[in-house]
Parts: C-alpha cells; sequence; structure tokens
C-alpha cells in the first residue's frame, strides 16, 4: 500500500478500505495530498499508474532476457566442458526443477507479505545467478548457476499475480498478453544478446550483462513499483504453509481436483512440456543440419521473439474479444501440431523461419488465454497460489521435457523430439476441445 508518510486512516477507515471519511474532518486534523490520497486509493483498488505497470513488465521481461541470452549458449557451453546431449537437457531441467518446487511457494508468500518484497528480493537472487554462471570454470558450476536462477526465476508466478490484481476478468487475457509480450521482447535481445556478445567476447560476457540488467531492474523497481496486494486483502490470504517439494506436490494435488482448473492444468502441462523438448533441442537441431552455432541460434531465436511480441503485445486482446479466449486456446494448438511435426525436416532457411513464425504465433495466441482461464478459476485472493501452481506445473513439464529432448535426441535421432511433441500436441487438441466444450455446456457439472 502506497500511503504518504504522515497520513493516518481513522479504523472505521481501515476496515472499509478507503483513504476519505463521510464525516466533516477537524480543522486541527492533518490534510492528506491529492497525490497521497491518489497514490493510496491506487494501491487498495489496483489501479496501477503506467511506471509501476512499466517496470512490472520490466521484471518479465529481465527474467527472459537472461533466459534467452542462455538458451542459445547452453549447449555449446555445456559442449566445452565435456557434457553429453542428456547433460545439456539435464541443464536445462535444474532450471526448471526449482522453478517447480519454488514457484507456488513464492506465490503464497507473497499472498502473504504482497508482491513488492517478493520481486525485489528475486530480482537481487537473479542478478547473483548470472554472476555465478559468468564464473563457471566446470560443468558443475555451470549446473549451480543454473539452479540459483531456477530458485529466483520462479517469481514470474508473483508477476502473474500482480498482473491478476490489476485488471479486471474481461481484461485479464490482454494483461497475461502484455507479460507475453514483455516475455517476448526479452526473448528478441536476450538470444541476440547472448549470441553475439558470446561470438565476440566468450560465454561469460552475456552472463554479467544480464546480471548488471537485474541489478538495474531492482534499483528502478524499489523507487517506483508500489504494492498490488493491499494489506487488507492479505488479511484474508490462507496462512503460508512451510516445504519444498512435498508442499508443493500437495498443493499441485489438490489443484487438479478443482472442477474449474483442474483440466486446464493439465492441458498447461502438455503444452509446455513440448514447449521445453523444442527449445532445448533447437541449437542442438540447426548444428546438426546446418553447423550453426551460438550466434545463428541467437538470431533465429530473435525472430521468433518478434513474433511473439507482435502476437500479444498488439494481436492478443482484439482477437480475444472477437472470438474468446476458449478458441484461442485451440487455434494454437492447431498450429502448434504442423509447425513443431515438420521442423525437422525444414530444407533451408527459409522453410525453418516460416515454421519457426507459425509455431511462435500459436504459442502466443495460446499461452495467455490459457493462463486468463486458469486464473479465473480462483479467488482474488488466491490468485498468488493459483499462479504460482500453473508456474509451478509449467516447471514440471520443463524439468521432464528438456530431459526427454536430450535423450531422444541423442539415442533416436535429431528428429525425435519434434515428432513426438506433434503427437503430444495432438493429443492436447483434442482434451482441450473436451475440456473446454464442457465449461461452455450450462448443463455440465
Amino acid at each position: 500500500m502506497v500511503r504518504s508518510p504522515t497520513a493516518r486512516l481513522r479504523p472505521s477507515e481501515e476496515a472499509e478500505g478507503i483513504t476519505q471519511v463521510s464525516e466533516p474532518t477537524e480543522p486541527t486534523e492533518p490534510t492528506k495530498s491529492v497525490e497521497s490520497v491518489e497514490s493510496t486509493e491506487a494501491a487498495e483498488t489496483g489501479r496501477i499508474g503506467r511506471s509501476p505497470l512499466f517496470v512490472i513488465l520490466l521484471t518479465a521481461f529481465i527474467n527472459l532476457v537472461g533466459f534467452g541470452i542462455i538458451i542459445p549458449l547452453i549447449p555449446f557451453y555445456a559442449q566445452d566442458f565435456g557434457a553429453s546431449k542428456f547433460e545439456v537437457g539435464l541443464l536445462f531441467a535444474s532450471y526448471s526443477l526449482m522453478q517447480f518446487i519454488f514457484a507456488p511457494i513464492w506465490g503464497r508468500i507473497s499472498d502473504r507479505v504482497g508482491r513488492r518484497p517478493i520481486l525485489l528480493i528475486c530480482l537481487f537472487g537473479t542478478a547473483l545467478s548470472f554472476v555465478v554462471f559468468g564464473l563457471a570454470d566446470s560443468l558443475a558450476f555451470l549446473f549451480i548457476g543454473r539452479i540459483l536462477a531456477g530458485f529466483f526465476g520462479a517469481v514470474i508466478s508473483t508477476v502473474h499475480a500482480f498482473i491478476a490484481d490489476v485488471t479486471a476478468p474481461e481484461d485479464r487475457a490482454h494483461g497475461m498478453g502484455l507479460v507475453g509480450a514483455a516475455f517476448g521482447l526479452g526473448f528478441i535481445f536476450g538470444p541476440f544478446i547472448g549470441g553475439v556478445m558470446a561470438d565476440l567476447w566468450g560465454y561469460a560476457a552475456p552472463a554479467y550483462f544480464a546480471a548488471l540488467l537485474a541489478l538495474g531492474n531492482m534499483i528502478l523497481a524499489w523507487f517506483v513499483l508500489p504494492e498490488s496486494y493491499p494489506a487488507s486483502a492479505r488479511e484474508q490470504a490462507k496462512p503460508t504453509e512451510r516445504g519444498g517439494l512435498r508442499t508443493s506436490l500437495r498443493q499441485l494435488g489438490q489443484a487438479l481436483t478443482r472442477p474449474k482448473v483442474g483440466g486446464l492444468l493439465i492441458l498447461y502441462f502438455i503444452i509446455s512440456f513440448a514447449m521445453a523438448n523444442m527449445e532445448t533441442t533447437y541449437a542442438l537441431l540447426t548444428e546438426e543440419l546446418w553447423g550453426w552455432g551460438a550466434k545463428e541460434n541467437g538470431l533465429i531465436f530473435g525472430y521468433i521473439g518478434v513474433v511473439i511480441v507482435l502476437t500479444q503485445g498488439l494481436a492478443i486482446r482484439p482477437l480475444a474479444r472477437r472470438f474468446g479466449e476458449d478458441r484461442l486456446v485451440i487455434s494454437g494448438i492447431l498450429l502448434l501440431i504442423p509447425s513443431l511435426g515438420l521442423l525437422p525436416f525444414s530444407p533451408g532457411l527459409a522453410v525453418l523461419m516460416i515454421l519457426s513464425g507459425v509455431m511462435a504465433f500459436g504459442s502466443g495466441i495460446n499461452t495467455p488465454s490459457l493462463t486468463s482461464l486458469i486464473s479465473r478459476g480462483g479467488s482474488a485472493a488466491e490468485q498468488g497460489e493459483i499462479m504460482g501452481i500453473t508456474q509451478s506445473l509449467g516447471g514440471l513439464a520443463r524439468v521432464v521435457g528438456p530431459l526427454w529432448g536430450g535423450f531422444t535426441f541423442g539415442v533416436i535421432g535429431f528428429s525425435a523430439p519434434y515428432w513426438t511433441a506433434a503427437i503430444l500436441m495432438a493429443g492436447a487438441g483434442l482434451l482441450a476441445m473436451l475440456i473446454l466444450r464442457r465449461r461452455s455446456d450450462p448443463a455440465s457439472p
């Protein structure tokens, strides 16, 4: 809550969560400035001005800049230390395992203490993880850096909760789309920065640059990011539970049995698995086909990010209003099936760019729409937990997805991760049609 340091509310005002009183104010009582009143009202009602919203989107951007910087580098950096294809997948998986365990924990803590302190802590920790990654002189050191990055990067659930705090249900797909657009921007600049800097100065340079960005983002957030979740709402949140993996699994099991979100969470897992499978092996695929390195892969990942930004930043809102989120979820899956399945059979750059663009567009309309539908299954007091569970489930998919991708690439062949992903997406499409048809049927339980 943002208030003037000298402004105090009467008990009745605090109980009602307002900043004005119906009774006349005594002449001797300190008068709050208009700026203080507006700031308090914005914090209590969730109406956040452009600057704080920019900072929260910048948080998402920095999160994926770092992720994007590392994606095209990991296979080559790890292979420099003698890593196998499976160990490359394991390196990706270590990051996601931490997200699986800690995303719901960060989300529940933010439901109790607010979004702002969690975001600040994790931005600092993200900067630290990049420094560790840059200092790596062995494969074990690389794993430590990725584990730290996953632990602090799990704060993305709190970013989603922040957006859910400040958007109306009918605008939530747009809000999630803005987060996706920030991710897309990170996916433009991250791989490009990583590829070019690695080519010029080695693999450590882009990691140090990402650390500076995260530290600068934390400083900016310290001064301008308000609290989106008022104290009155935090009092209604369930007490934060202790525990790591056991707590996450129990919370996940409970969420999967909820009628409004259980099926959607399963769908989210399948799609996240297929995409993580692709992300892990994409650089290995282009290396296998054409001998590409970090620079070339950084550029193609940047192109994918451009498509995602244009889709989620400009197209998702009018598309959601015209067709509805249900249809966008299904349409996105139908675009992902052929683009993933045909990717390893690309005869050249032109076809690779077409398929990658279709894949990015399909993911761009699917992910925010599905996330928005999931968020509607929880109350305002549960948004941090629901988004945490969602990101945790996505983290679990990104644990097993890279392991599957690395294993099948090395044992079956370079096309195996992609045709298996296409088969999974086909199953996801059938599941989505069944789930969303039941949601739209008033007679369904």
